[in-house]
């Protein structure tokens, strides 16, 4: 599959908008969303980077306690390589590339948009103070709703403390600022010259961003990402426990504490039905590999914003740590690698990775179907795949760009040996 091209207009009401207007002997005064996408020539992968890339993913799976994952990699100027990899469930079913699955902490870069989005239409400043929407945060009032995107808030990260709840209850719904609680109840860091990983920033901006509006975040994620990217996969689920949709789901799993320590890799339990409020719009959406490919290369050249729109998303980033390599920054919602733009993390039973070149296209996703490891496991093999690919030939007729990346595969192929969690494939 291809990441093809589409033309969709944003708002949900512009197909009944246009008819009407049609109807009056009006014209409409918003122009219809245009993307289009990079061209990518029809082809697989060489055998030999796709037998690398495979080996790769293998390594992450047993590594990480999985049992299987779903990797894109497009290479616009060489090819592509869509796959399931792994088995699922004690039946051993074979892992397939149309399986929907949890994004993780994708989801922030979606919730950004939004707020661009709706930055861009006049709907809401991007300064605008956080206690002006979200109640019974006074003393969030030197904070904005940019900081809050830009992880400059200073605010602590609620995981740590709610991670068991997660796991023993994963149907139970979580108001939004219930969750985000935990993370304002440890100290606050540096604001607006620092950044912070901390998903109780993006909660509390999917809750101002729902007041700002009136509208829900599934709407509002509807509305302003998947309907222009023509994203039909890809959603912020209802509150109800469910399963990814849509069907045919991966399994998301999770080890449980060994006797004597450590994790009982042979013994993954199945948490692939949870509550979408267990990440609400730090990391709740689903969506499928091909959807989150085409997501990644849209979000990377800033697609759904208008040329030169000020100010740049990925303008001002800064260190994700202080001792973090000068490739290695943060901003926007997401990480900057390189030159790829992108996102990792983990949700129950999910780590998800998706990087793209926004100069040339250049995509890599993986999801594996186990979160124990974290989402670190999953963003040292979407380097290590993109390290892996980007040494792909072109194909006869094309001409690989100038395009490298500030580290190896290698590099990063020890960085997952070094963070495994197990060293053998779990029992089903």
């Amino acid at each position: 599959m291809h990441l093809r091209s589409s033309r969709r207009v944003r708002a949900a009401v512009g197909g009944a908008l246009a008819l009407a207007l049609a109807l009056t002997g009006c014209t409409a005064s918003e122009p219809e969303f245009s993307y289009t996408p990079p061209e990518q020539v029809d082809a697989k992968l060489p055998d030999d980077v796709t037998g690398q890339l495979q080996a790769a993913v293998e390594q992450a799976i047993v590594a990480s306690g999985s049992s299987g994952a779903v990797v894109g990699v497009w290479v616009p100027w060489s090819g592509e390589w869509v796959a399931g990899l792994g088995t699922q469930g004690p039946d051993g079913e074979k892992v397939t590339a149309d399986m929907s699955f949890r994004v993780a902490d994708v989801t922030r870069l979606m919730t950004c948009d939004v707020l661009y989005g709706m930055a861009d239409d006049g709907e809401v400043e991007l300064d605008a103070p956080v206690p002006k929407y979200v109640s019974g945060v006074a003393d969030l009032s030197d904070i904005t709703l940019l900081d809050l995107c830009n992880g400059t808030s200073g605010i602590g990260s609620s995981e740590g403390a709610v991670t068991q709840y997660w796991l023993n209850t994963p149907g139970r719904e979580w108001a939004p600022l219930q969750l985000a609680s935990f993370g304002l109840g440890i100290g606050r860091g540096p604001a607006h010259t620092a950044y912070r990983d901390s998903d109780a920033g993006y909660l509390m901006l999917g809750l101002a961003l729902e007041r700002i509006s009136g509208k829900s975040a599934a709407a509002l994620i509807a509305e302003y990402v998947t309907r222009p990217l023509d994203l039909a996969s890809t959603t912020l689920p209802p509150r109800e426990s469910a399963a990814p949709t849509p069907s045919p789901a991966l399994k998301g799993t999770y080890l449980p504490p060994a006797e004597g320590g450590g994790l009982n890799c042979a013994a993954p339990v199945d948490i692939t039905e949870s509550s979408s409020s267990i990440g609400f719009t730090d990391s709740g959406v689903v969506s499928t590999i091909t959807d989150l490919g085409r997501y990644a290369q849209a979000e990377a050249r800033q697609a759904l914003r208008a040329k030169d729109a000020e100010p740049a998303r990925f303008g001002a980033p800064l260190p994700v740590t202080p001792d973090a390599p000068s490739w290695y920054q943060a901003t926007g919602g997401g990480y900057l690698v390189g030159s790829l733009v992108g996102q990792h993390g983990w949700v129950p039973g999910y780590a998800t990775a998706a990087y793209s070149d926004p100069a040339t296209g250049f995509t890599v996703a993986v999801t594996l179907n186990g979160s124990s490891a974290g989402g670190s496991m999953a963003g040292y093999l979407a380097w290590q795949l993109s390290a892996i690919a980007s040494k792909a030939p072109a194909v006869e007729g094309q001409t690989a760009p100038e395009f490298g990346l500030p580290f190896t595969a290698e590099q990063y192929a020890q960085s997952i040996a070094d963070s495994a969690i197990c060293s053998a494939p779990p029992a089903e």
